[in-house]
């Protein structure tokens, strides 16, 4: 991976007129990771930047969450953006509105886990269940590293059934297991969703996507968009399939400020 602010003349390049269709993962792109996911804050700087983004004509922003469709709209608090909360499960902004239909059977088998995991993991410190309605999240981020061996056994247990019946799907993050419908989608098919429909709306003008994300979860983006636009992975010195690299959301920053003044310059 090369990292971006090196290349920036390079994007310039390809950005030069094209439409810009920009994702963005939260946690630990937008805003840097919490101890807990209620005490995420937005940073002010990161919003005024983004705001400016959402402002340009030949921009179109969407932010691509974990979190809860109402959840990740309360936390950025900007009008004129996609936002898609559930890993895509759930997605709303100007002219759009989905949310996926689940199964009695799937609803039931998340409630169960969720009471099965409430009781079994009762006794581990720094626990926390998120239920978000079409997905649950686990999060052990405060959860003794010694303890960490016997919350994967116990999640593993507990789900073993549901996988088998192919009812669920459970997927790693940064210290947190989603559990979701087995229905395959994920963030890659979210991407190229909504990409295929900002290039319809274009009337052929040619739209090209930009995915800045931090965790496991945004490989699946990554893989998907490589060939196609500008990947960026928010990390340090782990391995990605993104072309590059940001080292923090500090550098998130900086960049969301350049490609900002990219697209003010005439010629571009």
């Amino acid at each position: 991976m090369r990292h971006l602010l090196d290349d920036l003349d390079k994007i310039k390049n390809k950005l030069r007129g094209r439409e810009l269709l920009l994702f963005l993962d939260y946690d630990g792109t937008l805003s840097p990771i919490a101890a807990t996911p209620d005490k995420s804050v937005f940073p002010e700087g990161m919003r005024i930047n983004l705001k400016r983004l959402v402002g340009q004509p030949r921009c179109r922003v969407a932010v691509i969450s974990g979190r809860g469709l109402e959840d990740i709209k309360k936390k950025v608090g900007l009008k004129g953006i996609i936002y898609s909360g559930n890993h895509g499960l759930e997605i709303e902004g100007p002219r759009l509105k989905y949310k996926a239909a689940v199964s009695p059977l799937y609803k039931k088998a998340i409630g169960e886990i969720k009471d099965y995991l409430i009781t079994r993991l009762s006794k581990i410190k720094g626990v926390i269940i998120e239920d978000k309605g079409l997905s649950l999240s686990l999060h052990y981020r405060l959860v003794r590293k010694n303890e960490a061996p016997l919350l994967k056994t116990i999640l593993r247990r507990t789900v073993s059934d549901y996988l088998a019946k192919e009812m669920i799907m459970v997927k790693p993050g940064k210290m947190v297991f989603d559990i979701r419908p087995a229905s395959g989608l994920d963030k890659g098919k979210v991407a190229l969703w909504l990409l295929a429909r900002e290039s319809s709306r274009k009337h052929g003008r040619k739209v090209t996507p930009i995915y800045i994300g931090d965790d496991s979860t945004d490989e699946d983006a990554f893989k998907a968009l490589r060939n196609i636009g500008i990947t960026v992975c928010v990390c340090r010195g782990r391995k990605s399939s993104a072309r590059y690299y940001l080292k923090d959301t500090g550098q998130v920053r900086i960049f969301l400020r350049r490609l900002d003044g990219m697209l003010k310059e005439r010629g571009v």
